[in-house]
């Protein structure tokens, strides 16, 4: 696997990183898996289909001078600073399961050659003594897959928990104790400093290195900009007549939002903090416009495999998201 070298010393917001992953799967032909690891100041990150005002608070980031950003894979929120690390896997494989399963098992391998017990779990998790130490998520992009996530060598509990949740003094610090006892943080697994640390990563996975150039930065800051758009950051969210919500093991947190008129369809939106590994948007969303809200109908226009678009979601499991007897109205 070929380490990625980004030449410039100069601190880079978390934006950059994801233009970066881009930029690599896009435009580097190095015939190789590709790999890096990175650093921000206090950083929020959502997943691609959640809602913002929903998920982060938004005033406790202005505070505390937390920067908010959302990226294109799916999943939840995710808290980062300079006392943790940040894994980006760029691969030319494109089956989700075996790319998914592949990484993490690197990435547990890696652990456990320090000695540290790590196993990965569930959709996505990497676990130390049954707590969660690294959490991934998942894209396509022209032809490769990305995966990228969180290496919890140490952080800020208290911007962690504030970020997402009330910032009521007492509710974070019972936030804090809770989220305590449910991660890991590897400066207590290990002797090793976060940056010998991050050596030995580097040492362990990759056998090569390439260093990126000044027009490849150039590029990257280019691509960049979509990230920084207000239209992305916080999407467009129309009002919906609409809204039928629900939880789906092995799926996560699904919230459809639709404009029906004359009982049918006319704007949809999934959010949530499920993983998408297809094309929501063309092969999901756009056939369900303009159909009657029935289910016979919906079942149409659907594709038979939901899982090549959502992560373990099945057809009738949308279905009954779609014609929800008791919509929440609003």
């Amino acid at each position: 696997m070929i380490y990625i070298v980004c030449p410039t010393s100069d601190r880079k917001r978390l934006s950059f990183y994801l233009a970066m992953e881009e930029h690599v799967a896009r435009h580097l032909n190095t015939g190789d898996d590709c790999f890096f690891m990175w650093q921000v100041d206090p950083s929020v990150i959502f997943g691609r289909n959640q809602l913002t005002e929903a998920e982060v608070n938004l005033e406790f980031c202005r505070e505390h001078g937390i920067e908010t950003y959302r990226r294109k894979s799916g999943g939840g929120c995710v808290y980062a600073d300079r006392t943790n690390i940040m894994f980006s896997y760029i691969t030319r494989d494109e089956q989700v399961n075996f790319t998914f399963n592949r990484y993490v098992n690197m990435v547990a391998l890696m652990l456990c050659r320090l000695g540290i017990d790590a196993r990965p779990t569930g959709r996505n998790d990497i676990l130390i003594d049954g707590r969660k130490v690294s959490g991934n998520a998942f894209y396509h992009i022209s032809g490769h897959s990305i995966v990228h996530g969180t290496m919890l060598y140490d952080t800020c509990l208290e911007n962690m928990v504030g970020a997402i949740t009330p910032s009521d003094r007492k509710l974070v610090s019972k936030g804090v104790k809770s989220v305590r006892q449910r991660i890991a943080l590897l400066k207590d697994y290990t002797d090793l400093t976060l940056e010998e640390f991050k050596e030995f990563v580097r040492r362990n996975l990759c056998q090569e290195e390439l260093t990126l150039g000044e027009q490849d930065i150039r590029a990257i800051e280019e691509i960049e900009k979509e990230y920084l758009s207000d239209a992305f950051i916080f999407g467009k969210n129309p009002a919906y007549s609409v809204v039928n919500r629900q939880r789906i093991e092995g799926v996560g947190e699904l919230e459809v939002r639709m404009q029906v008129k004359g009982n049918h369809i006319r704007d949809i939106n999934l959010m949530g903090d499920f993983f998408l590994v297809g094309d929501l948007d063309n092969c999901l969303l756009k056939p369900l416009i303009g159909v009657e809200l029935k289910e016979e109908k919906v079942r149409e226009v659907i594709p038979e495999r939901l899982e090549d678009i959502i992560l373990n979601l099945k057809r009738e499991e949308f279905v009954s998201l779609i014609i929800n007897n008791k919509p929440y109205k609003l």
